[in-house]
């Protein structure tokens, strides 16, 4: 996995608001720093965005890239692919790699994160138990990926991670956080290594620092 490139001088960077925890703003800041594209990053505090934002995006959602010519990019998944258009020195966007890129992302931001928000938040849905929610999220993309790992390799793309790993992991993080001791113990030995992979990278731990 590659890291960032020098930064340009603030001004011709491409402005990004982002916030740290966000999955969605996660795997945006992996494509950049992977492509080695320099960014201004604003940190937004959710309960009070800043102006500028709004402005840019009526949405007020994270992330959102403003291009120093002022075009605008309000999905991560965009944001993801410019930047690996930029440059893409690992091949994240390979054709070779064989990966049904739109199901594993359309799962993941629609099906499982409708488990994910339950499994998390269970008290506020007390029509079934925090197992319930969980196995759910099991089932809708969990146990695929521990197969797709087992007949693949260690990587959705195989051998190394593609743009489908990139944008499924950070949301696979926020499941496993949710009851730590299951999630060490659970039948998916392949999955809480390709995890684990991830969390130790250079290229998350770099994109996960704090801004000042």
């Amino acid at each position: 996995m590659s890291v960032a490139s020098q930064p340009a001088p603030a001004s011709a960077l491409p402005l990004l608001y982002s916030f740290r925890r966000c999955p969605y703003a996660i795997r945006a800041r992996l494509a950049l720093a992977q492509a080695g594209v320099a960014v201004h990053t604003v940190e937004v505090d959710l309960k009070h965005k800043p102006a500028a934002l709004l402005s840019a995006s009526p949405a007020g959602t994270v992330p959102v890239l403003v291009l120093p010519g002022g075009e605008v990019l309000a999905q991560s998944l965009d944001i993801m692919r410019w930047a690996l258009a930029q440059s893409d020195p690992d091949g994240w966007l390979r054709p070779e790699a064989m990966v049904d890129e739109e199901f594993w992302i359309k799962t993941t931001d629609s099906a499982f994160k409708y488990w994910l928000d339950r499994y998390k938040y269970f008290e506020r849905h007390p029509a079934h138990p925090q197992a319930h929610y969980r196995q759910q999220a099991l089932d809708c993309l969990l146990a695929p990926l521990e197969h797709t790992l087992s007949t693949h390799g260690p990587w959705l793309g195989g051998a190394q991670p593609v743009l489908a790993d990139a944008a499924v992991f950070p949301f696979v993080r926020q499941f496993a956080g949710v009851e730590p001791a299951w999630w060490a113990c659970s039948p998916l030995a392949l999955t809480r290594a390709w995890l684990h992979a991830w969390l130790e990278s250079p290229l998350f731990l770099g994109v996960m620092r704090k801004q000042a």
